[in-house]
């Protein structure tokens, strides 16, 4: 993975780590390398020489996967399965969910 190490953060009285307002989203954007749109948050990692692109959409609750082209491809990107995805990317992804105060266990939740 490229975007870097988990930056851990202390937890609050109410045990959220890194988000104390309790906003899941406003958690996720403290985490290095996600971004907020709208009612999402993106990342995008690097891992066994794919590129992917990782949504969570606050009012579902749910984490899906992209298969992300190469930057030089033209090509659209692509949802995969998460049992396509290298387990320590989805692993990654559940710590960053816990430390933005989101049960991490959503990441295994089927659409």
């Amino acid at each position: 993975m490229t975007e870097g190490d988990r930056n851990d953060g202390g937890t609050d009285a109410s045990g959220d780590r890194d988000n104390p307002d309790g906003d899941p989203l406003a958690g996720l954007a403290e985490r290095e390398g996600w971004h907020v749109e709208g009612a999402a948050a993106r990342v995008h990692y690097e891992g066994e020489g794919d590129r992917y692109g990782i949504e969570f959409y606050a009012p579902s609750d749910c984490v899906l996967y992209w298969k992300v082209p190469p930057a030089e491809g033209g090509e659209t990107a692509v949802p995969v399965s998460r049992e396509n995805v290298p387990p320590p990317l989805r692993e990654r992804i559940r710590m960053d969910l816990d430390a933005a105060g989101i049960d991490p266990e959503i990441e295994r939740r089927s659409l």
